[in-house]
């Protein structure tokens, strides 16, 4: 039974070097934050980040995995809030989790949570689905 409060299963996501270059290679954001240490640095990152969209799209593959597939998801949104850092021969992790919200029907909303080495990556991350 899906009621207020219920909290959907924790998972976590590993991110490395090879999975940024294997998303700029896909998306074609060749952004050198995402793949060039010293560029990040020079620019005042700590060092190489993830995508904001390859976040965004774990977090969106964590929702439809819970809903029963994209076809499900009415609304999808969050914002950028910290990046996640990706050291060289390195897997960091991005942490997600949900919670129920609101029900109404068959319509059911999440409050989502996304973290980086327990930093909070992800501020107003939401989505509405339709169970079935």
């Amino acid at each position: 039974m899906i009621e207020v409060g219920t909290a959907l299963a924790e998972k976590i996501v590993y991110i490395d070097r090879a999975m940024l270059k294997a998303y700029a290679d896909a998306s074609g954001d060749q952004n050198p934050i995402h793949q060039n240490e010293e560029f990040a640095v020079s620019v005042g990152l700590p060092n190489v980040i993830a995508h904001g969209m390859l976040t965004m799209a774990l977090v969106g593959k964590y929702v439809t995995d819970w809903s029963g597939g994209s076809g499900s998801v009415k609304e999808f949104g969050a914002r950028f809030i910290k990046p996640v850092i990706v050291p060289a021969d390195e897997k960091v992790d991005l942490t997600i989790n949900g919670t129920v919200t609101e029900v109404d029907g068959d319509q059911i909303k999440i409050d989502l949570v996304a973290t980086s080495a327990g930093v909070k990556v992800l501020g107003m991350a939401k989505a509405v689905v339709i169970k079935k």
